[in-house]
């Protein structure tokens, strides 16, 4: 082409080959909607297959809770049923149904799903808990069941001796697995509370209510296995004073100490040495020093000297060390440590044991030891010494089936399972003289200290002031209530309710004695006691009311607790009402609550309210 050819050509455009390859509207309307199917493809399928491997991770679950039961119940079986191999082929079952679960609930659709805000809580807490229930059959349940003894349930004879052997040879399985369900724990505490989808919001509760259950456990399972075997004798003998409390007469701890024996473990192998009552011991003047605090407490009671009172204090250890102290004076005998229980906790065992035959040809069982030791003994016998020696014998009686039973591999599981549920309820109390034992014991419930950390806290106790043994008769009732804010504190009202039972005629004389003999004239069965609420540290109280009149208390303090105390008058027939406003500075949250084992137990109301600032 020529330069005039260039110039007198028509000029090229670019037009019509853009309109050749600009799509239209209509077909780029087609390619978004192509896009959209194949987004909505992908989101279906994605939910779809989150509805079908959800719905086959929940039957996994469903599979292993089965398999987790009947764990549970061998370990509660009675001596003719269950065996060691039966429970190991239930944890690997439940072991492998978790895993599958786990499996089941991960990958890209899950992951992505439980990234969405709102929409994915559900599929949140789905996947957090089948990985919960993993981790606790990997982490948990096999090394636990790898812990005992092969022949923990298929031949008697082994007991605690053989349980100790396999203890020491896996107590870091038994540490490692606690630590594993309290980090469980935590994280199933982590999964969102409430979501659009009830049922697992419902399965997340039931979860984490075993988890709270579980936790606790295995740690008292950790502290087992590194204390156990030196306890029980496997490194020489030890001895234990072990005191029956009589919870007809409330202490602070429980009861009266009446009836004591002295155990002794060498290897694992237990008997009991003697047996004797309080009689025995009222006139021992043991040396013992306790600090200034807690003279200042009791002073005018004298627990350090005078039996009856040993126990005023809620704090196990106060009371431990003035029962080895005593014992020690009176005998010349060191004791490793003291344990002490109620008739309640006899009825447990007793439970697991079977029945027990007294001398007197008395048959004494699970369902009439409390009765028979708390109020029917009483009128049994109008002698002191008759029936001090009636509850020596009751003593006597129970301990047989229970060093059988500890000795049986068959029965020992349901035996612990007893001891747990009574230590839960502060009916069981152990103390080591050995102090690196009792630093790790004291942070479990079965040392029964008196936590000295601040926080919020909540106690009603009570203490015999009569000399009487209507405790057996007597009701308490507790409502904390948080209602608000003062200057970052927490105001708090405490309603205390108390009610004698005991009936106006009947009773006999030794049950409705006033030893204390007041001034003001009084009727058979007519109660006075001690009442102390033990609250937060520096909590202050404003005002009490008895009755909706003022009323005065005594204040004090107890291991930084502030504690504040009234002498009461408890008629027979009588309910009275406590009301008290306090002041505490570190009350946010639910508070930890005093455990006092009478006869009958205090029902507790908790109302925390909202959290104060600062």
């Amino acid at each position: 082409m020529t330069q005039l050819d260039r110039r007198t050509a028509a000029p090229w455009r670019l037009g019509p080959v853009r309109d050749a390859v600009r799509p239209s509207g209509a077909v780029r309307r087609r390619r978004w909607g192509y896009v959209l199917l194949v987004v909505v493809a992908l989101l279906l399928t994605g939910a779809a297959w989150i509805m079908v491997t959800g719905l086959l991770a929940r039957s996994e679950l469903l599979a292993a809770q089965r398999d987790l039961e009947t764990v549970r119940q061998s370990f509660a079986a009675t001596p003719a049923q269950g065996s060691a191999g039966a429970r190991r082929r239930a944890v690997r079952s439940a072991a492998d149904h978790a895993a599958r679960a786990h499996r089941l609930t991960t990958g890209p659709a899950w992951y992505c799903a439980a990234q969405l805000p709102f929409v994915g809580d559900p599929v949140r807490t789905v996947r957090g808990a089948a990985y919960a229930a993993e981790r606790l059959s990997v982490g948990v349940l096999t090394p636990l069941d790898r812990a005992l003894p092969d022949s923990a349930q298929d031949r008697p004879g082994t007991g605690i001796s053989g349980v100790l052997v396999s203890l020491r040879r896996h107590t870091p399985d038994v540490v490692r697995a606690a630590d594993v369900a309290t980090r469980v724990r935590a994280d199933v505490h982590g999964l969102p509370r409430s979501s659009w989808l009830p049922p697992a919001d419902r399965a997340r509760a039931v979860l984490e209510g075993q988890l709270d259950r579980l936790a606790p456990v295995m740690t008292d399972a950790s502290v087992a296995a590194r204390v156990l075997p030196s306890m029980l004798g496997v490194q020489g003998e030890r001895r234990y004073f072990v005191a029956f409390q009589n919870i007809a007469e409330a202490r602070g701890t429980g009861g009266l100490p009446g009836a004591f024996a002295v155990l002794r473990a060498e290897r694992g192998r237990l008997s009991f040495e003697r047996f004797g009552s309080n009689t025995e011991m009222e006139t021992v003047q043991p040396h013992v020093g306790l600090g200034a605090e807690f003279d200042a407490r009791y002073q005018g009671s004298d627990p350090t000297h005078v039996w009856a009172n040993s126990n005023m204090s809620p704090h196990f250890p106060y009371a431990a060390r003035i029962w080895a102290a005593a014992w020690r004076e009176h005998t010349g005998e060191r004791v490793d440590g003291v344990i002490a229980l109620d008739p309640v906790a006899l009825g447990r065992f007793l439970r697991v044991t079977g029945p027990a035959h007294m001398a007197d040809g008395t048959l004494l069982t699970a369902d009439n030891v409390v009765d028979l030791t708390e109020r029917a003994s009483y009128a049994l016998y109008d002698d002191v010494t008759r029936r001090k020696a009636f509850f020596i014998d009751t003593a006597r009686a129970a301990a047989g089936p229970l060093i059988g039973a500890a000795d049986d591999a068959r029965r020992l599981p349901a035996l612990v399972v007893a001891a747990n549920a009574v230590q839960r309820e502060g009916r069981l109390r152990v103390w080591s003289a050995h102090p690196q034992e009792q630093r790790l014991l004291e942070s479990r419930p079965y040392a029964g200290t008196l936590p000295d950390t601040p926080g919020p806290f909540a106690g009603l106790l009570v203490n015999n002031a009569a000399g009487s043994k209507l405790d057996y008769y007597l009701d308490r009732g507790m409502v904390w209530e948080a209602d608000g804010c003062s200057g970052g504190d927490r105001r708090v009202t405490v309603t205390a309710t108390l009610a004698n039972r005991a009936p106006a005629a009947g009773l006999p004389g030794y049950v409705t004695l006033r030893e204390d003999r007041p001034a003001y004239l009084t009727r058979p069965g007519d109660n006075r006691l001690l009442v102390s609420y033990y609250a937060g540290a520096d909590a202050g109280l404003t005002d009490a009311t008895l009755d909706g009149r003022p009323v005065q208390l005594e204040a004090g303090v107890e291991r930084g607790h502030s504690v504040f105390t009234l002498d009461l008058e408890l008629p027979a027939g009588a309910r009275r009402t406590l009301v008290l406003h306090l002041l505490e500075p570190h009350a946010n949250g639910v508070p930890t609550l005093l455990q006092q084992p009478l006869t009958t137990p205090l029902r507790v109301t908790l109302k925390p309210g909202a959290a104060c600032g600062g």
